[in-house]
């Protein structure tokens, strides 16, 4: 008697289990995922994955093209991601001492948020800066500053990622002479700055000059780190903002790549070589709750990216064709109501971080809904790290979900609909003319509009939100930003500008303001203004009176 094949067994199981459902219904008519994926009852070995040569195509093996399961040989076996914790608030002084109790407790690199103030370029005693400095990040507006957020730090050993975009080129300069001061060359400097303009139109708002003049620093850094700062990741291209802006995980995945194409574009029309400055390029992604989603979302975005880098731009080195990515838990998952269940929701989505082969994580804490992170509410987030790494199991072998049938389909459907979104903004003119249009803008605002209904309805649950809530809840004790810190900011500044030497100082900004105007690469100009104690108000006021402002367009 011949055997049934898998595909007449399962007939005969789905009959069977559809007449169950007048007993026993399913809790949802269809199920679907955040980018209205129908979600299948179940997966069974796809016939796409039958070939050797299928597999070679989709998975191949770690360390090799297309890397989908992995851009290390060993992954975790030979070391872990780096547990690089988001920190800043205040000032240099207290941040300080919150990055070196991070380090004491096992972090492996350091991340710095910056206030709105210093993201937005003006220093801490302009008007427009008053109520926020220290509020969201550290207030940094002079390379005095910067000396005493790195004091004691060897930037020969530690690795600095910092989430800043519009003045990115300032900062950098900053992080850069403070090696010099400690006598670290800079070819031993390593770390990232995140770089990413195109996103700041499309979803945080944090940019200071047009697209043109903001694409040619961009530029303008990848050609300077390349020559002189050769372990730096230039540019940190994220997701992590679109994603808490609202969108889908596909959206995630198509916006993210399809600004990376013009970034890489951009760098080629200025004369660079690919495989030059491709190396360098990192990316930023988030981890939401759909377990499944989130590890094939990551999987989905390093075989895409290795198509595009040596299909589309012909790049030759493997390493131009890796997507190596930082992953930061989503903070517009975390609720102020019940603030511990935050503790649970970040351990989800760091494991979907790690099974997807993130280089580097950060993980919320259970209070940031509330308030900054208090030492404790931080302690905890990097254990939750540390437990993954050391307790889980999950980190012994490499790639381990895959095969499953679940998530190879969730792959191959997440890469599908990327590739259609990605088409479709090369239709447009590319991601500069997509955000000029506001095209990306109205698909993210429809997504996050649609997400937001659904929690409305009771569609989507949020547990303590909409769904097994408690009355008068207690709240925790939370961090408090010093309310004088805007004043005493303000003193140090107008210190700095009575003691520091005039001649070279002035002679810096106008040599700034003469190479803006010009076509020449403005990094060496930006570092000599720094080491003249220029602050990061005053330069970016010299480039924004030759470049101008951007203003949003309205849709």
């Amino acid at each position: 008697m011949q055997a049934m094949s898998i595909a007449e067994d399962y007939e005969k199981w789905r009959e069977k289990t559809e007449k169950s459902l007048n007993k026993r219904p399913e809790r949802k008519a269809q199920f679907v995922n955040s980018s209205d994926i129908p979600i299948e009852r179940l997966y069974l070995p796809s016939h796409e994955m039958d070939s050797e040569a299928a597999y070679k195509e989709k998975l191949g093996f770690p360390g090799e093209y297309p890397f989908t399961r992995g851009i290390q040989p060993t992954m975790y076996r030979g070391r872990f991601w780096t547990m690089r914790q988001y920190a800043g608030f205040g000032s240099a002084e207290e941040t300080n001492r919150r990055f070196r109790y991070l380090l004491e407790q096992g972090q492996t690199g350091l991340s710095t948020a910056f206030d709105l103030p210093t993201q937005i370029g003006y220093d801490a005693d302009h008007p427009f800066s008053r109520g926020e400095v220290g509020k969201v990040g550290v207030s940094i507006s002079s390379l005095a500053d910067m000396e005493t957020l790195l004091a004691g730090i060897p930037l020969d050993k530690v690795s600095t990622s910092m989430t800043i975009n519009a003045p990115a080129s300032v900062l950098l300069a900053m992080y850069l002479v403070v090696a010099e001061k400690q006598g670290v060359s800079w070819d031993k400097v390593s770390g990232t700055i995140q770089n990413d303009i195109l996103k700041e139109y499309v979803a945080r708002g944090t940019y200071i000059f047009p697209p043109k003049p903001s694409m040619r620093l961009i530029t303008d850094i990848f050609e300077f780190c390349s020559k002189e700062v050769p372990h730096w990741n230039t540019i940190s291209i994220s997701g992590y903002h679109i994603r808490e802006a609202g969108s889908s995980a596909v959206q995630e995945i198509a916006f993210t790549l399809a600004n990376a194409i013009a970034y890489v574009e951009a760098a080629l029309e200025k004369g660079l070589d690919i495989d030059d400055f491709a190396p360098r390029l990192s990316f930023f992604f988030n981890a939401h709750n759909d377990f499944f989603e989130e590890i094939a979302k990551f999987r989905a975005a390093r075989r895409m990216w290795a198509k595009i880098m040596r299909e589309r731009f012909n790049a030759k080195s493997p390493r131009s064709m890796q997507l190596r990515f930082h992953t930061q838990t989503a903070g517009s998952t975390l609720t102020a109501q019940q603030p511990d269940n935050n503790v649970v929701r970040v351990t989800i989505q760091a494991m979907a971080a790690v099974l997807g082969g993130t280089q580097s994580l950060h993980t919320n804490a259970r209070d940031e809904a509330l308030a900054l992170p208090t030492e404790d509410s931080a302690r905890v987030a990097l254990r939750t790290q540390q437990i993954i790494a050391y307790e889980s199991g999950i980190t012994n072998t490499v790639d381990p979900l895959a095969g499953s049938y679940y998530v190879e389909a969730l792959t191959d459907a997440l890469e599908e609909r990327a590739w259609n979104y990605i088409r479709y903004i090369d239709d447009l003119g590319g991601a500069v003319a997509a955000i000029e249009q506001g095209y990306m803008q109205k698909e993210i605002h429809k997504s996050a509009y649609d997400t937001q209904r659904a929690v409305e309805r009771g569609d989507q649950v949020v547990v303590g939100v909409n769904r097994f809530t408690i009355e008068n809840e207690t709240q925790p004790e939370l961090l408090r930003v010093d309310p004088e810190l805007g004043r005493k900011q303000s003193e140090a500044l107008a210190k700095l500008r009575s003691e520091r030497a005039e001649e070279p100082w002035r002679r810096a900004l106008d040599e700034l303001r003469a190479g803006a105007e010009r076509d020449e690469n403005l990094m060496p100009l930006i570092v000599n203004a720094v080491r003249a104690y220029a602050t990061v108000g005053e330069i970016c006021d010299v480039l924004r009176d030759v470049f101008g402002e951007y203003q949003a367009p309205i849709f």
